[in-house]
């Protein structure tokens, strides 16, 4: 809930402080655009052996040429207590069935699923009608780098077994490139505000263990083969295009 809130107050802050131009739709035109959005990814491949669905929230910037080509920067933390793998503890359990703090006290611990990618992207408008040529469908490409490892937290508790640095070897850290391909509807309001995107993606990812040795599974080798790691969801984004025009037809929200 308090990364959907962050992205609320960036979308109110932005439109409080925005200065935007009216231009005319029936021309394509230059411009750097600047985003936020979240979306929802289900996992597939290797990664659907540790998280099922994933919440995803992030920023983008970038920008649009005349010629509807666009190129920038995007970037997405996820989330979700969605864990597949099951047992991590199970040999911290005592006779009672409980994991004990360092007082002797039964312990809460919990488990998250957490991600993170950072990639460059290329893309292309078409758009699909003339009354508005910076509106249409949108395709694009980009790459960059990906993590994904799971948190755990105690709370008030102290757990030693599963403190500090020992938590190294329960969190499965996953590393490596990532691959991702978007396609959607990208709509750009004429006067500037209001301006929003929408569509499907699907992204691939190919990585590897970073940890060398998992403490649930001490007789059993990390795997060091090549990991691929795919999601399949969908993104909904407001994005503030920054026109330029002549002073005479500046407004302010």
């Amino acid at each position: 809930m308090k990364y959907l809130k962050t992205i609320a107050f960036l979308v109110s802050f932005s439109q409080s402080v925005l200065l935007t131009a009216q231009v005319s739709g029936s021309q394509s035109v230059s411009i750097p655009v600047v985003g936020v959005h979240y979306g929802g990814a289900f996992s597939g491949g290797d990664l659907a052996e540790r998280f099922g669905y994933m919440n995803r929230v992030g920023l983008t910037a970038g920008y649009k040429l005349k010629n509807n080509w666009s190129f920038g920067i995007e970037s997405d933390f996820w989330f979700s207590d969605n864990v597949k793998l099951t047992g991590l503890f199970d040999h911290l359990i005592d006779s009672h069935g409980n994991i004990t703090n360092d007082i002797g006290m039964p312990a809460s611990v919990l488990v998250y699923a957490r991600g993170v990618h950072a990639n460059a992207y290329v893309g292309r408008l078409f758009p699909l009608n003339e009354r508005n040529q910076n509106s249409g469908i949108l395709v694009q490409l980009s790459s960059g780098y990906m993590l994904h490892h799971l948190r755990i937290e105690t709370n008030d508790n102290v757990v030693p077994q599963i403190e500090l640095d020992y938590k190294k070897g329960y969190d499965r850290l996953t590393t490596g490139l990532n691959t991702q391909q978007f396609v959607g509807y990208s709509f750009l309001n004429n006067r500037g505000s209001y301006s929003f995107y929408a569509g499907l993606y699907f992204q691939q990812g190919f990585t590897y263990n970073r940890r060398t040795i998992n403490f649930d599974q001490p007789d059993i080798p990390v795997s060091t083969a090549l990991r691929l790691d795919l999601q399949t969801g969908f993104r909904v984004g407001w994005y503030i295009p920054f026109y330029s025009s002549e002073p005479r037809d500046f407004y302010y929200n």
